[in-house]
């Protein structure tokens, strides 16, 4: 890796070090949860979890599996911090991002613990450039206590079947109704918009659908400026994983392919919109 030989300088200095070869590896998933302007960072064995959350209502978790980094040296059981996301972002595509075959920008991410700044290493076509960003003692994320034994309903889809749907969806919506049912209409999506009403069905036999388990009707409407974000998110995902539980909470979780073919996880719980009467 064109940044090993900083790695042995500095490798007793710091309580965390991931690095990768391809640096968009890290920024595209991080796109995928970037609607704030902060995110908190959870480092364990396992790897990273990125967590961004929005008037506690809608909280996203971006999943970057230890594994997925081809160096990963964590000196603690967990290490926490908050960063500015936005320039986190900025640092990582520092060199435009190239998409060009071949050219890859190279990431040493390394942090001191408590008071000191998380410094990035990147290089590329022998270019080192050190970004240092101030960062904060974590907040605690929000526990939606959202429980799989309390998921009521669940179905996982293509992710292209839900792209097509957003694209015909009335966004002017100020909700998004979703129904499931173990009968007709079994996976509904609803939009009540400028132009009218409008209702995007999935039969459960669906080519589109990979898995259909829905105990009992439920009908749940949710903001659509929560949801908005996650469309990021699906934009970069092959799978979506739709659950709702007992009391109407919403988990969206988006398998994401990186440019390696390694695989990720985004996921969205966001709460049900209580000033909204069923009709």
């Amino acid at each position: 890796m064109p940044l090993s030989t900083q790695s042995q300088t500095d490798a007793d200095q710091y309580i965390l070090i991931a690095s990768l070869d391809n640096a968009r590896n890290l920024s595209n998933i991080l796109k995928a949860i970037s609607f704030k302007d902060h995110a908190i960072f959870n480092a364990t064995q396992n790897g990273l979890k990125v967590t961004v959350e929005d008037s506690k209502c809608l909280q996203a978790n971006a999943f970057i599996q230890a594994e997925i980094f081809q160096e990963y040296t964590i000196k603690e059981d967990t290490v926490g911090f908050q960063v500015n996301l936005t320039v986190l972002l900025d640092c990582l595509t520092i060199f435009g991002g190239s998409t060009v075959p071949g050219v890859c920008t190279a990431l040493r991410m390394c942090y001191n613990g408590y008071g000191y700044p998380l410094t990035l290493f990147l290089e590329e076509g022998g270019v080192v450039t050190v970004c240092k960003i101030n960062t904060q003692e974590p907040e605690d994320p929000i526990d939606f206590d959202f429980c799989s034994t309390n998921v009521i309903n669940k179905v996982i889809l293509q992710s292209e079947s839900l792209k097509e749907a957003f694209s015909e969806l009335d966004m002017t919506s100020e909700v998004l109704q979703i129904t499931m049912s173990p009968s007709h209409p079994f996976f509904r999506l609803s939009t009540f918009g400028n132009s009218g009403n409008a209702h995007y069905d999935y039969p459960k036999d669906s080519d589109m659908m990979e898995l259909f388990q829905c105990t009992k009707i439920q009908t749940n409407r949710y903001k659509m400026s929560l949801l908005k974000p996650s469309t990021k998110a699906l934009a970069l995902s092959c799978k979506v994983s739709v659950r709702t539980d007992s009391r109407g909470f919403l988990s969206l979780q988006y398998l994401v392919r990186n440019d390696d073919g390694q695989i990720c996880f985004v996921e969205y719980y966001c709460c049900p919109d209580e000033e909204v009467e069923e009709d």
